[in-house]
């Protein structure tokens, strides 16, 4: 199985590296809705997301790594450090700034511009908590061939927190945390009877 895709890989290099890399992305975006709604996915905006997936994304990897390793061949060390540093100071931004842009061009909004100018800045910190180890491997170890499928796995994990970012999050690592990982009740249930006796407790004083 391995082998034979490999071979495909390696005949079709175009095809199979942009059209996994689109549906690793897009099902980004399925796994938060279903963690998000389950009920009720709405697959216009995963559509959405896999048209600025296919279209920008998986063609423009594909494309980078090969002028980053016609531009810096070889995995040594300076060559490695070489592509990660253009590849987290150009590529990097420009691939989130068509995300946000995009897909609020295909949603019809008026300004397409807002969530960029209100996340991109954050998600762009965020994601140098991230991308820059995730392409350290893929530069290092990963062959050119299969390289854009390769981010395109890291991508199924940024594109989730991409989608939640946009709809309900702000570009921070604390905030998708905080998805993930929210407070039970009775956890919070102690923090808000601590906040009432203090109340209580300093209500004497302040009518002093």
């Amino acid at each position: 199985m391995r082998k034979a895709f490999l071979r495909h890989v390696r005949r079709f290099p175009w095809v199979t590296n942009v059209t996994l890399y689109g549906c690793l992305f897009a099902g980004g975006d399925f796994v938060h809705q279903w963690f998000s709604r389950r009920d009720r996915i709405d697959w216009s905006h995963t559509r959405n997301v896999a048209l600025v997936a296919f279209s920008f994304h998986g063609n423009f990897n594909f494309f980078w790594m090969r002028f980053l390793e016609r531009r810096f061949p070889g995995n040594s060390a300076g060559m490695v450090m070489r592509k990660l540093f253009l590849d987290q100071t150009a590529a990097a931004p420009l691939a989130t700034s068509v995300f946000y842009t995009g897909v609020s061009f295909l949603e019809g909004k008026e300004d397409i511009t807002a969530d960029w100018r209100e996340k991109f800045l954050n998600t762009y910190k965020t994601g140098l908590m991230f991308w820059p180890f995730m392409q350290f491997l893929n530069f290092a170890l990963v062959p050119l061939y299969v390289r854009t499928t390769f981010t395109g796995c890291c991508a199924f994990v940024w594109a989730t927190f991409l989608c939640f970012s946009r709809q309900s999050g702000d570009g921070t690592a604390g905030a998708a945390l905080a998805w993930m990982f929210p407070l039970k009740e009775d956890e919070s249930e102690p923090a808000k009877e601590d906040l009432a006796s203090r109340d209580k407790t300093d209500a004497p004083d302040r009518q002093r």
